[in-house]
């Protein structure tokens, strides 16, 4: 095998390799005590065999390199590798590491830590090659062998570092260089790269952390971002899942939620430009929820869990950073929403005898599986601790739901229903066995006669009441339900055991020119 090239500085100057000579390259570091057990027998091989063979010591830092000459006397040349590109080509895990090359660096030998038969062996075969004798060495003084130190080119947050300074690295996004002196927090503030909250910089180690967590491409594009219509690639996601304080595991989320809402379906651009205030709200099934510790109990819609702050955080610094909907430009929504910082959580399915979500959209129950939905405001409470029966407590949240929007707002398109374990078991001990029959009741108890759900001088929000006139008493005295069918009542379990209340999350405009709820497998 022939060995990367390199040049590298030393005392008297840079020193190249190959040499056009037989070489002994020795990687070390100050600190491991094998490298200082080996530096003797390296000192021996250069003062008997320099004349013939270049022996080139690779120190890994500059100030333990000056403190190994004054320690052990050296005169070998000391080469200075403390930016330890030479260490990642040579794909160095323990120190030292002893290599012989021929003089065109064909690799010849090679041995790891400290072997007393390893380095009696490499002096007789200098000698014979070079034709010079070898040294005497006290071959009794030291051990049989020594097991090395790990290298400085693998330590934690410097292997990262490496693979992204090296000319094989998948990143391509474009660096930014700071001042030494800048606070780096700061300057993604002055920047407008956040979303109002501090976030991680992602550094180039940090980025090839996270990408990780993937096995796809890192140049591959997985969606066009609006309102800029800018291309996402892996990499740019996981820039933005760094920023967010995401773990590498969580990244396949984060790239299924950036394949649902920038769809046509889904429709992003709407949902961020609205002056009603929607945001994406993702909903995640199967079993990666488990895997990677997303809440789906206590405090669920809440703070506390970094999955689910994460995940939606990263959503939402995409359509920001790479897809420009930023507040005062195309986002114009009239109050906004704390939904617009991040809501993504997990449905417990586990607490219920329904269907989970991702199944009743079509998917196998061992898939993971991510729905986007288009939302308006926040989470709303439904409290009902006085129900007992599953007719009356269906009653109320039907009567609770009427609230999406506004009462009169009927015939309306989506909302998502978050059923708390306390209200799931009124519901299904007296019967309601399936989330059909949940929503089949909601249906019924919000339907109104159409003359009541019409504007009028006491309360707007409704249907014109221009439409009356035309109609026959038997026509306003039609029903019509809260919600345009009962596939738009979408409905997840989730929540603490203690507490009898429920949750639901009101959609933006449903269909053509709106939004649709929009799912993809996560691939992990």
């Amino acid at each position: 095998m022939v060995l990367p090239a390199f040049t590298l500085d030393a005392a008297d100057g840079s020193r190249a390799f190959p040499t056009g000579r037989p070489a002994l390259l020795c990687f070390v570091k100050e600190d491991c005590p094998t490298c200082g057990l080996s530096m003797p027998l390296i000192e021996e091989a250069h003062r008997a065999f320099g004349n013939e063979v270049d022996v080139l010591i690779v120190g890994q830092d500059a100030e333990g390199n000056a403190v190994l000459v004054e320690r052990h006397g050296l005169t070998a040349p000391i080469l200075d590798d403390s930016a330890l590109h030479v260490s990642f080509a040579y794909d160095l895990d323990t120190v030292p590491t002893v290599i012989l090359a021929d003089p065109t660096g064909e690799e010849r030998t090679r041995f790891v830590g400290f072997g007393r038969d390893d380095w009696r062996h490499l002096v007789s075969s200098l000698a014979e090659t070079s034709g010079l004798r070898a040294p005497a060495v006290d071959w009794d003084a030291y051990p049989e062998s020594r097991p090395g130190c790990g290298s400085k080119s693998v330590e934690p947050g410097i292997a990262e570092r490496l693979e992204a300074e090296a000319s094989g690295s998948p990143l391509r996004a474009r660096r930014i260089e700071i001042a030494t002196q800048d606070d780096e927090f700061e300057f993604m503030f002055d920047q407008g790269l956040t979303d109002g909250l501090p976030v991680v910089p992602p550094t180039p180690e940090r980025v090839l952390r996270m990408l990780r967590g993937t096995r796809r491409d890192a140049q591959e594009v997985v969606a066009t971002v609006p309102p800029n219509m800018a291309p996402a690639t892996i990499e740019k996601i996981a820039i933005n899942a760094v920023m967010a304080g995401c773990l590498p595991e969580y990244l396949p989320v984060v790239i299924a939620a950036i394949e649902a809402v920038c769809t046509d379906t889904f429709n992003a651009h709407g949902i961020m430009a609205t002056t009603m205030g929607a945001a994406p709200v993702l909903v995640v099934n199967g079993p990666i929820r488990h895997r990677i510790g997303m809440n789906m109990g206590l405090g669920v819609l809440g703070q506390g869990n970094r999955a689910n702050a994460t995940i939606g955080r990263a959503l939402m610094l995409v359509l920001r950073n790479v897809g420009g909907a930023k507040p005062g430009g195309t986002e114009r929504s009239t109050f906004g929403s704390p939904m617009k910082y991040t809501m993504a959580f997990a449905e417990w399915e586990e607490r219920s005898p329904w269907s989970p979500l991702h199944v009743e959209r079509g998917f196998r129950a061992e898939q993971s599986v991510l729905t986007a939905f288009g939302m308006t405001g926040a989470p709303h409470l439904i409290v009902d601790q006085t129900s007992r029966s599953a007719r009356a407590l269906g009653g109320s949240i039907g009567v609770g739901l009427e609230s999406a929007a506004h009462p009169k707002a009927h015939r309306y398109g989506d909302v998502l229903l978050v059923v708390g374990p306390e209200h799931l078991d009124t519901l299904t001990h007296d019967g309601y066995a399936t989330k059909e029959h949940l929503r089949a009741r909601v249906q019924e108890v919000t339907a109104r006669p159409f003359a009541d759900v019409v504007s009028d001088d006491e309360v707007g929000g409704g249907a014109s009441a221009d439409s009356l006139t035309s109609m026959t008493a038997e026509q306003r005295a039609r029903l019509v339900p809260k919600f345009d069918t009962p596939a738009n009542i979408h409905i997840v379990v989730a929540g603490a055991d203690a507490g009898k209340w429920s949750a639901f999350f009101a959609g933006w405009t449903t269909g053509a020119g709106g939004t649709i709820p929009t799912s993809r497998v996560i691939e992990e």
